[in-house]
């Protein structure tokens, strides 16, 4: 497991590897399909983004002794899911937004239409990866990532997201809507790293949950901050767009600096609830310290 390798190593390492196996199921031979639709797909997903939820992913498994091959499927899973969201997130009908992940946005690059269709072809394509996986045979791991993707969870958090633009949301409203839209999928990403493993226990599955809980609203709450004083260049979208829309943030509802307090103290929890993991925890631990102290 190369426990001795500094994080940037190993993070850079998995990074290679989750791009290789994305190219991989995104070539023609893999996926057969129309050209501009699957160029459009690899433009959503290939040479961008930090691959938050594959890392995640591969560090669940590691700390329950998981082998990476049996992984590799499921990381891509999420990234694909993940990609199609942030296609779907910029259109013009949603928050649209010109810029993702430091380029223009799908929907800019080709066209409205073919945007829509390689966002739902991507959520596709992530569901055929898990069922031909080793994965994909008696844990409901298909069910995990559609109930993670689906209406009670990234896209429910969307819905009320949507209906919150130009409103208000208390502090509990706010952190249930957020558990949905971004935190589902941080969930997913650790569980089905994890269902690798057929050795884990239910104390396992337990603390892998409130890890990925408290790192999922972590995540979302230096979004916020990012989105207030990060820079369009650094943080490859466009800055300041939560308060151009009206949106209420753990920022506008608690202040910069509180929400900085909010999201150590979950990097802090998450880190707690993997301590059962003792050594094989170091990159799910590294990884929270990472998503807290993050500057993009």
């Amino acid at each position: 497991m190369h426990s001795d390798v500094p994080f940037a190593v190993w993070s850079r390492e998995r990074q290679q590897r989750i791009e290789g196996v994305l190219a991989e199921a995104l070539s023609s031979k893999a996926m057969p399909a129309p050209h501009r639709l699957a160029e459009a797909m690899r433009y959503a997903v290939l040479g961008a983004g930090k691959r938050v939820r594959a890392l995640l992913a591969y560090a669940a498994a590691e700390a329950v002794g998981a082998d990476a091959d049996d992984v590799d499927a499921a990381a891509a899973a999420v990234e694909l899911v993940h990609a199609y969201s942030l296609i779907h997130d910029d259109l013009p009908c949603m928050d649209d937004d010109t810029v993702r992940r430091g380029k223009p946005s799908c929907h800019v690059a080709f066209g409205e239409a073919t945007a829509l269709l390689a966002g739902d072809a991507l959520q596709a394509r992530a569901f055929a990866l898990i069922g031909q996986s080793r994965l994909g045979h008696g844990e409901g791991a298909c069910v995990l990532l559609a109930d993670a993707a689906g209406a009670s969870g990234m896209a429910g958090g969307q819905a009320i997201d949507l209906d919150a633009t130009g409103g208000s949301l208390d502090l509990s409203e706010l952190t249930a809507m957020h558990r949905m839209k971004t935190g589902a999928m941080i969930r997913a990403s650790v569980r089905l790293g994890a269902l690798a493993s057929k050795r884990r226990s239910m104390d396992d599955d337990a603390a892998l949950e409130a890890y990925a809980t408290a790192i999922g609203l972590a995540f979302q709450i230096v979004d916020d901050i990012l989105d207030v004083e990060g820079t369009s260049a650094s943080i490859g979208k466009t800055a300041g767009k939560d308060a151009a829309n009206d949106k209420p943030t753990f920022v506008s509802l608690l202040g910069a600096a509180e929400a900085r307090k909010r999201a150590e103290t979950l990097g802090r929890d998450a880190r707690s609830a993997i301590a059962i993991f003792g050594k094989r925890a170091r990159r799910l631990a590294e990884l929270a310290d990472w998503i807290v102290l993050r500057k993009n």
